[in-house]
């Protein structure tokens, strides 16, 4: 009986210990897991308004699913930091074939005729290349509000990380994180008391 049993969801939910920002003092302790959410959220955000404000035609509910599992291999791995991880070709080179052998590790959990199922969302190999594009965008959108929420709590640690992820917000050019960025950003720095009067306006 014991040969049935798949540790796949048990084993990914441990992504609520693996902590980001390891490098950083942070006032708010960020997981990977609600990282993930947040990702996934957003990257449905980005592309209902890429198809709906820029004539766009991606399948919003697959990149939402995508995202939702773009960190999974790092319960295996853990969280490295970025300024680590992109520090040099030959370490961003050798993360990347660790990521590969953690998330094949992790789809053979599975039961069998799942396997190809969950390897079109969580190898990001599988994933076209617009859909690859949101996704990323969408997860520095949310580095980025980590950011903005670690600076607005007093965390200097955050100014710098801020910038530089603004940066390469911007640098994307995608119409859909413009939008984004001006339309749904700043809310974020606002009291809840301001954005419950928005509610019942």
């Amino acid at each position: 009986m014991m040969n049935n049993i798949s540790g796949f969801y048990a084993y990914i939910s441990r992504l609520k210990w693996i902590k980001r920002w390891a490098l950083q003092r942070n006032a708010h302790p960020e997981n990977v897991m609600e990282h993930s959410w947040e990702v996934a959220t957003i990257a449905h955000a980005l592309a209902l308004i890429r198809n709906e404000y820029f004539d766009g035609h991606v399948d919003a509910n697959s990149i939402a699913t995508a995202a939702l599992y773009h960190d999974v291999s790092e319960v295996i791995t853990g969280d490295l930091p970025t300024p680590i991880k992109y520090h040099s070709e030959p370490i961003t080179r050798a993360y990347r074939e660790v990521e590969d052998v953690a998330v094949n590790e992790l789809i053979r959990l599975l039961p069998g005729k799942l396997q190809a199922a969950y390897r079109e969302c969580i190898d990001e190999k599988k994933h076209s290349e617009i859909n690859g594009k949101i996704i990323k965008a969408a997860d520095t959108l949310s580095a980025y509000l980590k950011c903005i929420s670690e600076v607005n709590s007093g965390n200097r640690e955050f100014i710098q990380a801020a910038k530089l992820t603004k940066e390469r917000i911007l640098g994307y050019q995608m119409d859909e994180v413009d939008f984004f960025m001006e339309r749904f950003v700043p809310a974020y720095s606002e009291p809840l008391v301001d954005l419950l009067r928005e509610c019942e306006s």
